[in-house]
C-alpha cells in the first residue's frame, strides 16, 4: 500500500514515490478534465487531427487563464424591445446556446486563431467619379422611421422605436411639430369610462392574448370569448354596467385592478382626442386608484383634519346613496397646454413625453366638502391650518410635488423631509414653520379642528433629536430657526405670564418642579443583588439612551444630549440677533423650572452664567441708537433677570452661588436703585426689568438674604412708594407693566418684613446656642429698620379703596389692592411675636384698621360683584367642565393656561380669588391677636356667594395633574382661611354654627386633595377641625337617639328578634362622640412620619424665611393624604402584625395599644359612614370592604374583643344596606391590591384557622359569595375549603342580605354544580352546620335538575344523573329539600319553602329519566 507524503519528505522522496505510483497502476484520486474549445468543438482534452493538406494555423495560447467563471456582481437585467424579434426553438438546449453566446473573456481570449482568408473572395471597388466611396447610412434601413416622417434630427433608437410603432399600427411619439397629436400621443389618465369603451371597434381583446391555451385554435377560442362578452354588454344599459363595474371594483384586490389598468394603458390607445371624445360621458362610475390610495394614506396620518359635514343635507344624503365622481379625465397633452411654448433650438424640446410633461398640467380642483373621512392636516407657512376646500393661488409658494398635489400647505411628515434640505433656506423654511405650528398648538389654535395632539406626535416622529442636530447647523439662520422652534416646543407664553401675575399672591413666589409623573420601572437586572452591587440612580441614566431618557422626560433628554453647552456657544461665539437671544433665555428658564437638579446644572455649565451676567446683565450700558436695536449684547434683558429669579427659586444654595459667586449682588441695585425712565432702555423694557429685579429681590429675601439691599436702597424704596398712585393712574399709558412694578416691590418688602421678624428670634437663639448645632444668624436688617413702612403702605391701602369708586380706577386699585393686604398679614404676624408688642395699642389699632379699611372693603359693590364670581371661577367647582389640555404629554408637562384672558377661571381678571385670600389671611392674623374682631367678619362667610361655594366644594371631587396642581394650590389656601375664620365663629356665633356640618364637610373633602407642600395646614385640619366636637353637631343635637328610634321601628316592622348583628348605632355613634379627643390623637400619631414635612411647610406658610430651604415645592406626585386615610391605624397594623409567608399570612403578636388604635380608627368609620357619608365618597365600596377585613387579618383574636365586634357589626350593616349592595363590586379590583379573589382567599384560610363559629366572621366570608359576583370564590369555598362548611352556621337573620341575592339567578357553572350536589349528598353541608349554603346550594341543584332549557350534551347527561341518584338517595330529608324545594324564604323555619307533594310537570320528568333508565337496562339485558 502505497504511503501518503509525509512533510518531511525531500524531493528526491517525492520523485520515488511517483515512480512507485506510476508503476503499481492504480487510479488516482482526482481526474483533470480539459474543457472543450468551444469555437472548433473540441471534445475532451485530445487535439484534433488535421488534414495534411490543410495549411497549419497559427495558435496562440494564453496561460493562467481561470478555468471557473470569475463571480461578478450581476446588474439589474435591462429589458430589451428587441428581444421578441428573436426567434427560438423548443427543442434548443439551453446550455449549448449559453455556450454559443458565451462572452466571458476565458471564451475570447482562451486561444486566438488566424482566420482562414484563404476561400474568400476579393472584390475592388467600383469606379466612381467622386473622391471617395459612398458611405452606407444605417438610417437608410428599413427598420428606421425616415429623417422625413421624425420631425426632425432624432436618434437612431428613437427612429427605431418609432418604426415598430407603425408596424404595430400605433402612432409614434416623435411627430412633426405641426402635426395633429392622436389617441396614442395623449397622456393616459387611467380614467376611461367603460360605456365609452364600447364604442370603439378593436379586433380582439386587449389583455388576453390565448397563448395559454392549448391546441392552434387558442386564438380563435379567445376571440369568440370576445365577441361573446361585447354581446352581452352592449345589451346592457349604462345603469347597469356602471352597476356591475362597482361591484367587480369592490370585489377585486386593487393590486389586481392596479395591474388590469396598466396593462390596458400598455397595450391600447387610452382615451380618444378630446375633439373626437363623445360629450356627457365623463366616466362618473370610475374609481381612479390614485384617489383611493391618497384618502388611504391621508386616512391615517397621525394628526387629521376631522371630519366635515356637508353644507347642505341633499348634497349629504345624495353623496350616501352614490359614489363620489372621479376628477374628469386629463385631455391629451399638446404644446398648447404647455405653460411655455418650446422652442426649436431647445435641446431635447421637441420630443413629447407625458410620463415627464403631466406634472405640468393644471391642478385639479381641491377635494368636495362634505367626507366622513380623515384628512391628513396641511399648513401654511405662518403655521395656519388650511382648510380642505380652500383653492389658494399657486404664486404663494404652497403647492408641490407630494402625496395630494391639488392641496395646497405641507404637511407634518413633508416638514420634517423639508428640515433635512441641502439647502438653507428650505431647512430654516421648515424649521420655522414647525416652531409657528408648535406655537400655535400650544395656544390651542387647533382643538377644534385637528384630531390628536400635535406636539405629541411630532415627538414621537423624533422633532427634539431633529432640533439637536439643528442646532450644530453651521449657518446661523437655520441654527436660529431651530433656536426659535425649541423656544416653541419647550415655553408656553400663556403659562409663564400666569406664573408672573400670581408671583405677587400669598406664597406666589412657590411652585411646583414641572417634572414628569414618575413612572417606576422594574429593576430586573438588579433583582437578588445587594445593596451594594446594584446600580445607583446616575449609573442607571448614563447608560440609558438618549432616545429612552427623553421619551420619559424631554428636558432630561435634551440635557443628556449636551444642550446647554451649545447654547452657551451659540450667546458666546455666535452671538445672534435679539429674538434668538430672547429664545435662548426663554429655554433656559423652562429647564430651571424643571427641577432643582436642571438649575443646578444650567449654573454648573462651564461660562454659561458668565455670559449671561456679562452680556445681559452689564454693570453699565449706553442707550441704544433706535427703539429696536439690532444687537442687545451689552444691555440689560428683562429675560434674563427672569432666568436668574427662577434659578435662584430652585434653592437656597442656588441663589448665595447667584448672589456671591456670580456677583449678582453688585449689578442688582443698579437695576433697583434706578428709576424706570432713567435706564437708558425701552419704557416697556425699562419696566419689564424693573419688575423682575423686584422679583428677583423679593426670591432672595425669601431665604433672608440680599437683605442689606433695604438698608442701602431705602431712600429709592421711599421714592418708589411716593410715586405709586401716580404711576397707576388711567392715564398711564404702560399701566400693566407698571401695576407688575409696584405688585413686585409690595412682594419683596413683604420677604423683607418676613426676614426681618424673625431678627430676634435668632439673635436670641445665637446667644442661648453653647456649643450644639448654630441657628442662622441673623439677617441684618431688623424689625425696627421696616416699621416705618406700615403707616404709608396703610395710607395707600386706604386711597385704593376710594379709588373702587372710580369705574376708570376700579380694575387697576382691585388689581394691587390684595398685595397690600398680605403685606398687612405679614407685619401683624410678625410685630406680635416681637418684644416691642404692645397688646392695648394694637388692639385699638386692629379695630380702626377693621372699621375703616376692612368693613368697608367687604361690603363694596366692587368686592360683592366679584365675589358672585367664586363658582365660576373655582377650580374644584368646575373639574368637568375645564379646558381640556389636548397638547399636554407626560413628558413635557405644562400649566395649561392657553386663553386664559378670555374664560372664567382662578386667575382670570374677574377672579375674586386674590382678594379674598389676602382678606381672609388678613382676618386670620388679626382675629389671632385680637379675638373680639371674629363676630363682625359673619357676613363673608354668611353671604350666598361663599356660602354657595362652599357647598359646591363639599360635593367635588378634584382630579391632580400639573395642569391643576398649581392653582388647586392657590384655591385651597383659601378654602382652608375660611375654615380657619369658621372655627373662631362657630363655638360664639349661633347662625354659623348652623352650617357647622357644611364645614365640616369641606374640611373632610379637602384633607385628601392638599398638595405636597401643603402638610401644615393638613396637620391644622386635623388638630383643629376634623375631630372638632363643634363641627359635629349631630353628635349633641340628637343625632345618636333619632338613630335608634329609626332602627327600633324598622325592626319592630320587620318584627325581628334581637341578634349580635343588629346592635344599636346609636349608642356606639354616643361612645364615638364622647372619645373625639382620643380618635384625634391615635390618628395624630400615624401620620407622626410626616412631622419633618409638616415643620417645612410651617416655615413656608409662617413666612420663616432664614429656615426656608427652597421655594421650590416638593415633586407633584400624589396628595398630600391618601384618599382611604381613616383607615390608616387599621392598615398600620396590618403591615405590623403580618409578614407574608408563602402566599398565607403570619401573624405575630400585636403591638401595644393595638385593641385601643382598631376601636378607635373604627369609631371614626362609623361616624363617617353614618353623619358624613359623602366624605367617604371617594373610596370605592369594595375598597372599604377590603380594608375592613384587615380586622379578621391582622390577629387571631382581634375580632373577638367586645368593642371591636359592635363596631364591626355596625359597619356591615351599614355596608350591606340594600341601597349600597348594588354599588358593591368586588368584581374590580380594589385600589391597592391585584384582585378581591386573592384576598378573599386569604380570609378563607384564616376563618379556617381561627374563626371558631365566629358569625361575624362567617358573614364577611358569605357576603361575596352572592351570584352576581365571580363564580372563583363559590369554587374555592366547596372546593379546597370545603371543610369550612361544618362551622359556617350564620342564620338568614344575622346575614341582614336577601337570600335571592345568592340564588338568582341559576347557576350556570356545572362544576359548581356538582361540588354543590357532592356537599349536599355526601353530608358536607347540611342544614344545621349551615343553613345559608344550604339553602343556597338546594336552590340551584333543585333548578338545575328540573330545568327545560336547551343545554349540551354534558350538562344533560348531568342533569339526568343528578335526578336519578336523588331519587335512589336514602336520606328521606335531603330527597324530599332537593325534590320539593319550591323558593328560598328568609323568614321561613328553614330558610325555603317546599311543596306539599312533587308537582305533576316534575314527577313526569322524573319518571321520563327514570323509563330512560330501565330501558336502557332492558336493552343491555
Amino acid at each position: 500500500m502505497l504511503r501518503r507524503p509525509d512533510p518531511n519528505d525531500s524531493e528526491a522522496d517525492l520523485l520515488r514515490e511517483q515512480q512507485q505510483f506510476l508503476a503499481s497502476g492504480a487510479s488516482s484520486a482526482a481526474n483533470v478534465v480539459r474543457r472543450p474549445d468551444k469555437r472548433r468543438g473540441q471534445a475532451g482534452g485530445e487535439e484534433e487531427e488535421h488534414d495534411g493538406d490543410e495549411e497549419e494555423k497559427d495558435v496562440v495560447t494564453m496561460e493562467d487563464l481561470p478555468d471557473q467563471l470569475p463571480s461578478l456582481t450581476p446588474a439589474p437585467r435591462k429589458k430589451s424591445r428587441f428581444k421578441a424579434g428573436c426567434v427560438t426553438f423548443k427543442d434548443e438546449d439551453a446550455e449549448e446556446r449559453l455556450d454559443r453566446h458565451d462572452a466571458h473573456v476565458s471564451a475570447v481570449l482562451s486561444r486566438i486563431v488566424e482566420r482562414d482568408i484563404s476561400s474568400a473572395p476579393i472584390s475592388l471597388p467600383a469606379l466612381t467619379g467622386v473622391a471617395f466611396p459612398r458611405v452606407l447610412h444605417r438610417s437608410e434601413n428599413s427598420c428606421q422611421l425616415p429623417l422625413s416622417m421624425s420631425g426632425g434630427k432624432k436618434s437612431i433608437f428613437a427612429r427605431q422605436i418609432a418604426a415598430q410603432r407603425i408596424e404595430a399600427g400605433q402612432t409614434p411619439f416623435l411627430v412633426a411639430p405641426g402635426t395633429a397629436l392622436t389617441r396614442e400621443t395623449s397622456m393616459d389618465t387611467d380614467q376611461g369610462d367603460a360605456v365609452d369603451d364600447l364604442q370603439t371597434t378593436d379586433s380582439g381583446p386587449r389583455l388576453m392574448s390565448g397563448k395559454g391555451l392549448k391546441g392552434p385554435e387558442g386564438s380563435a377560442e379567445t376571440l369568440r370569448i370576445h365577441r361573446e362578452n361585447q354581446a352581452k354588454l352592449r345589451g346592457m344599459s349604462r345603469s347597469e354596467i356602471l352597476e356591475e363595474q362597482q361591484k367587480l371594483l369592490s370585489q377585486l384586490d386593487p393590486g389586481l385592478v392596479e395591474f388590469v389598468r396598466a396593462r390596458k394603458a400598455q397595450s391600447v390607445p387610452s382615451s380618444a382626442s378630446p375633439s373626437k371624445q363623445p360629450q356627457g360621458n365623463s366616466g362618473e362610475g370610475d374609481f381612479t386608484l390614485k384617489a383611493v390610495s391618497r384618502e388611504s394614506h391621508s386616512s391615517v396620518a397621525a394628526v387629521s383634519l376631522k371630519p366635515q359635514e356637508a353644507a347642505m343635507e341633499g348634497e349629504e344624503e345624495e353623496e350616501e346613496q352614490m359614489p363620489p365622481p372621479p376628477p374628469p379625465p386629463a385631455a391629451a397633452v399638446t404644446g398648447q397646454d404647455l405653460p411655455v411654448k418650446p422652442q426649436r433650438e431647445w435641446v431635447h424640446m421637441n420630443k413629447m413625453e407625458p410620463e415627464k410633461l403631466q406634472w405640468m398640467r393644471d391642478l385639479p380642483a381641491p377635494r368636495k366638502k362634505g367626507t366622513k373621512e380623515a384628512m391628513q392636516a396641511r399648513f401654511d407657512f405662518a403655521g395656519a391650518l388650511i382648510p380642505l376646500t380652500e383653492d389658494l393661488p399657486t404664486h404663494l409658494g404652497l403647492h408641490h410635488h407630494g402625496e395630494e398635489p391639488e392641496r395646497a400647505g405641507y404637511s407634518l411628515q413633508e416638514l420634517f423631509i423639508l428640515s433635512r434640505s441641502q439647502l438653507i433656506q428650505q431647512r430654516s423654511l421648515a424649521l420655522s414653520t414647525l416652531a409657528k405650528i408648535l406655537s400655535k398648538a400650544r395656544a390651542g389654535a387647533y382643538a377644534s379642528d385637528l384630531k390628536g395632539s400635535v406636539t405629541s406626535t411630532l415627538l414621537d416622529a423624533g422633532l427634539l433629536f431633529l432640533l439637536r442636530f439643528a442646532l450644530d447647523d453651521g449657518v446661523e439662520g437655520a441654527m436660529s430657526a431651530a433656536v426659535y422652534a425649541l423656544k416653541a416646543l419647550l415655553v408656553c407664553g400663556d403659562d409663564e405670564e400666569c406664573l408672573d401675575g400670581t408671583f405677587s399672591w400669598f406664597r406666589g413666589l412657590a411652585s411646583f418642579p414641572l417634572l414628569p409623573s414618575a413612572q417606576e420601572e422594574e429593576d430586573v437586572e438588579d433583582e437578588g443583588l445587594p445593596e451594594s452591587l446594584r446600580e445607583t440612580a446616575k449609573e442607571k441614566e448614563e447608560r440609558t439612551s438618549d432616545h429612552a431618557v427623553a421619551r420619559q422626560d424631554v428636558v432630561k433628554g435634551l440635557l443628556k444630549m449636551k444642550l446647554l453647552p451649545r447654547l452657551r456657544y451659540i450667546l458666546e461665539v455666535v452671538r445672534p440677533s435679539p429674538r434668538v437671544v430672547q429664545d435662548v433665555l426663554a429655554v433656559m428658564t423652562r429647564i430651571a423650572r424643571h427641577s432643582s437638579l436642571s438649575a443646578t446644572q444650567v449654573l454648573d455649565c462651564p461660562r454659561l452664567m458668565e455670559t449671561v451676567l456679562s452680556e445681559f446683565l452689564p454693570f453699565s450700558w449706553t442707550a441704544p441708537s433706535s427703539p429696536v436695536p439690532p444687537s442687545v449684547y451689552g444691555l440689560p434683558l428683562a429675560s434674563a433677570v427672569k432666568m436668574l429669579r427662577v434659578l435662584a427659586t430652585s434653592g437656597r444654595h442656588a441663589c448665595a452661588r447667584l448672589l456671591n459667586s456670580f456677583g449678582l449682588k453688585e449689578r442688582l441695585p443698579h437695576l433697583l436703585s434706578a428709576d424706570p425712565s432713567e435706564l437708558l432702555l425701552e419704557p416697556s423694557e425699562a419696566l419689564g426689568i424693573a419688575a423682575e429685579a423686584y422679583r428677583l429681590w423679593a426670591v432672595a429675601a425669601g431665604y433672608g438674604q440680599a437683605c442689606k439691599l433695604y438698608i442701602d436702597l431705602y431712600p429709592s424704596i421711599a421714592k418708589a412708594l411716593q410715586s405709586v398712585h401716580r404711576l397707576v393712574s388711567p392715564s398711564e399709558p404702560l399701566l400693566p407693566l407698571q401695576l407688575q412694578r409696584v405688585q413686585a416691590l409690595l412682594s419683596s418688602l413683604t420677604q423683607v418684613t418676613h426676614t426681618a421678624g424673625s431678627h430676634q428670634e435668632l439673635q436670641a437663639a445665637v446667644v442661648s446656642s453653647k456649643g450644639e448645632e448654630r441657628p442662622p444668624p441673623p439677617p441684618p436688617v431688623s424689625w425696627g429698620q421696616v416699621t416705618g413702612l406700615k403707616a404709608p403702605l396703610l395710607g395707600h391701602l386706604k386711597g385704593f379703596l376710594k379709588s373702587l369708586d372710580d369705574p376708570f380706577q376700579r380694575e387697576s386699585s382691585l388689581t394691587v389692592i390684595p398685595v397690600y393686604l398680605v403685606y398687612l398679614e405679614s407685619y401683624y404676624q410678625q410685630f406680635s411675636r416681637q418684644n416691642c408688642f404692645k397688646p392695648v395699642e394694637t388692639l385699638q389699632e386692629l379695630e380702626q384698621l377693621t372699621s375703616e379699611v376692612l368693613l368697608p372693603l367687604l361690603s363694596h359693590q366692587a368686592v360683592q360683584g366679584q365675589m358672585k364670581n367664586l363658582k365660576s371661577s373655582s377650580v374644584v367647582c368646575n373639574m368637568k367642565s375645564g379646558p381640556l389640555d389636548l397638547e399636554s404629554t407626560p413628558s413635557l408637562p405644562g400649566l395649561s393656561c392657553p386663553g386664559w384672558r378670555d374664560r372664567p377661571g382662578l386667575v382670570a381678571p374677574s377672579s375674586p380669588f386674590p382678594l379674598l385670600t389676602g382678606l381672609a389671611l388678613l382676618l386670620e392674623t388679626i382675629t389671632g391677636i385680637h379675638k373680639g374682631l371674629s363676630g363682625k367678619f359673619t357676613g363673608l362667610l354668611l353671604s350666598d356667594a361663599v356660602h354657595g361655594y362652599l357647598q359646591n366644594c363639599s360635593q367635588a371631587s378634584p382630579t391632580l395633574s400639573h395642569t391643576r396642581g398649581w392653582l388647586l394650590r392657590h384655591e385651597h389656601h383659601l378654602l382652608y382661611l375660611l375654615l380657619r375664620l369658621a372655627l373662631r365663629l362657630v363655638p360664639t356665633e349661633p347662625q354659623i354654627a348652623k352650617h357647622a356640618p357644611l364645614y365640616h364637610q369641606v374640611a373632610l373633602v379637602l384633607l385628601p386633595w392638599l398638595l405636597p407642600g401643603s402638610e401644615y395646614v393638613a396637620h391644622e385640619l386635623l388638630s383643629t377641625i376634623i375631630f372638632n366636637k363643634d363641627f359635629i353637631s349631630e353628635g349633641h343635637s340628637g343625632g345618636p337617639e333619632a338613630l335608634e328610634m329609626g332602627e327600633l321601628r324598622l325592626q319592630e316592622g320587620m318584627r325581628r328578634h334581637a341578634s349580635p348583628s343588629f346592635q344599636t348605632v346609636g349608642a356606639l355613634l354616643r361612645e364615638a362622640c364622647v372619645h373625639l379627643p382620643s380618635i384625634r390623637g391615635c390618628f395624630l400619631t400615624h401620620l407622626a412620619h410626616l412631622e419633618p414635612s409638616v415643620l417645612v411647610s410651617k416655615d413656608a406658610l409662617l413666612g420663616r424665611s432664614p429656615w426656608i430651604s427652597s421655594h421650590l415645592l416638593p415633586e407633584l406626585t400624589g396628595p398630600t393624604l391618601p384618599s382611604d386615610w381613616p383607615f390608616l391605624p387599621l392598615l398600620n397594623l396590618y403591615e405590623q402584625a403580618g409578614v407574608s409567608d408563602g402566599g398565607g399570612l403570619v401573624v405575630e403578636e400585636l403591638p401595644q395599644g393595638a385593641l385601643q388604635a382598631v376601636t378607635h380608627c373604627l369609631q371614626w368609620l362609623l361616624l363617617l359612614e353614618v353623619w358624613r357619608e359623602e366624605a367617604l365618597k371617594v373610596i370605592p365600596p369594595v375598597a372599604k370592604l377590603a380594608r375592613l377585613s384587615c380586622v379578621f387579618l391582622c390577629s387571631s383574636d382581634l375580632f373577638l374583643e367586645t368593642p371591636v365586634q359592635k363596631l364591626t357589626w355596625g359597619l356591615f350593616r351599614l355596608l350591606t344596606r340594600p341601597s349600597r349592595l348594588d354599588s358593591l363590586d368586588l368584581n374590580v379590583p380594589p385600589p391597592g391590591l391585584a384582585s378581591f379573589q386573592d384576598l378573599y382567599t386569604a380570609l378563607l384560610t384564616q376563618y379556617e384557622a381561627v374563626s371558631f363559629g365566629d358569625q361575624l366572621f362567617g358573614c364577611w366570608v358569605l357576603l361575596p359569595l352572592q351570584r352576581r359576583y365571580s363564580a372563583t370564590m363559590r369554587l374555592a369555598v366547596f372546593g379546597e375549603h370545603v371543610g369550612m362548611l361544618r362551622s359556617l352556621g350564620v342564620t338568614l337573620e344575622q346575614l341582614s342580605v336577601p337570600i335571592e341575592r345568592f340564588t338568582s339567578p341559576p347557576e350556570d357553572s356545572l362544576p359548581l354544580l356538582r361540588l354543590y350536589f357532592r356537599s349536599l349528598v355526601t353530608g358536607t353541608l347540611r342544614l344545621r352546620w349551615c343553613p345559608v349554603l344550604y339553602a343556597v346550594a338546594l336552590s340551584h341543584v333543585n333548578s338545575f335538575i328540573f330545568s327545560e332549557d336547551a343545554a349540551a350534551q354534558e350538562v344533560e347527561a348531568a342533569r339526568h344523573s343528578m335526578l336519578r341518584k336523588i331519587y335512589y338517595l336514602t336520606d328521606e330529608v335531603l330527597r324530599n329539600h332537593l325534590l320539593l324545594f319550591r323558593l328560598p324564604q328568609q323568614h321561613s323555619e328553614f330558610g325555603f319553602d317546599v311543596y306539599d307533594q312533587l308537582p305533576p310537570i316534575r314527577a313526569k320528568r322524573l319518571e321520563s329519566i327514570l323509563r330512560q333508565r330501565d330501558s336502557g337496562g332492558d336493552k343491555a339485558d
